[in-house]
């Protein structure tokens, strides 16, 4: 979910627009087209929420990919300029029913912007002292998506979300040692109790479960391994519920710009099944994928 660009910094004042009709494009979407996301809806509100996969390119566009109903992704919908002001995203689902309706952006010169459709707000604080911000989800037990920071020194910290974007007080500090990981990804339930998990990457290729607790003081159990070979791909995330069965999924690019899907099972024990192809060559144009 993290990136990085080269742009100038946004001015405050301009930061609220491309992200306002990001999330005002996600909104209209979903209603008008896309029988099958609509009857989902009821299958398991809040588990496994159903994000397009938004791309943006080294000239600031963002694109969606929306799930197509068959396992893949529709071709690309157009949303916005404006984007390369920024260098970290997170779609998420505050009121649990399945469908994006605010995000979480960094700009490149730290700040993090809470946005709605409507509204958006600056959440203080310097945030670029973190090399990963992004949100799986709901960690804390109450209905809001909440952030998760890793510090440079290799601590993860976790800020419980209020409905208005904003934090309560106090971050949590979760735990040392995650400097170790090459990416950290997910949103929602992956493992089919409920609550958000999500999946962190070693230096040597081995991908690991943390299985969510739905407790902020211990948020995750301890690790399991899921497998190794995962250092083939340049950009690991989730979206949510790709192929429609109300299972979290994850997305990963591989480094001739190919992209592919490893459909979730519902298991801890073996969480993914084995990796379908979703995207030809030509994904790695795109700078920021979440």
């Amino acid at each position: 979910m993290v990136g990085t660009t080269a742009g100038t910094a946004m001015a405050k004042d301009a930061a609220p627009a491309p992200l306002k009709d990001t999330v005002r494009k996600a909104a209209e979407h979903r209603p008008a087209s896309h029988g099958a996301l609509k009857s989902l809806k009821a299958a398991a509100p809040g588990s496994a929420p159903i994000f397009p996969v938004s791309a943006v390119n080294n000239s600031g566009e963002l694109y969606f990919y929306w799930p197509d109903g068959r396992g893949g992704l529709d071709a690309r919908d157009y949303v916005t300029d404006g984007w390369g002001d920024f260098n970290a995203a997170s779609t998420i689902d505050n009121d649990k029913d399945d469908f994006a309706d605010a995000l979480y952006a960094r700009t490149n010169s730290g700040s993090l912007i809470y946005s709605t459709a409507t509204t958006s707000r600056e959440i203080p604080g310097d945030w670029n002292k973190y090399d990963l911000v992004f949100s799986p989800g709901n960690l804390g037990g109450a209905k809001e998506s909440d952030l998760l920071a890793r510090d440079r020194d290799g601590v993860l910290w976790l800020f419980l979300a209020y409905p208005d974007g904003t934090f309560t007080g106090v971050a949590h500090r979760v735990g040392p040692g995650w400097g170790q990981y090459t990416a950290i990804a997910g949103q929602g339930d992956l493992t089919g109790d409920g609550k958000t998990d999500i999946v962190a990457r070693d230096r040597d290729g081995v991908l690991w479960l943390y299985k969510g607790t739905g407790d902020y003081n211990k948020p995750f159990a301890d690790r399991t391994k899921i497998g190794p070979g995962w250092n083939q791909f340049n950009a690991l995330f989730s979206t949510g519920d790709v192929d429609l069965d109300g299972r979290s999924d994850l997305i990963a690019r591989d480094k001739s710009g190919a992209l592919w899907l490893y459909k979730g099972t519902g298991s801890a024990s073996a969480p993914y099944k084995t990796r379908v192809k979703i995207g030809n060559s030509g994904w790695n144009q795109f700078k920021l994928l979440f």
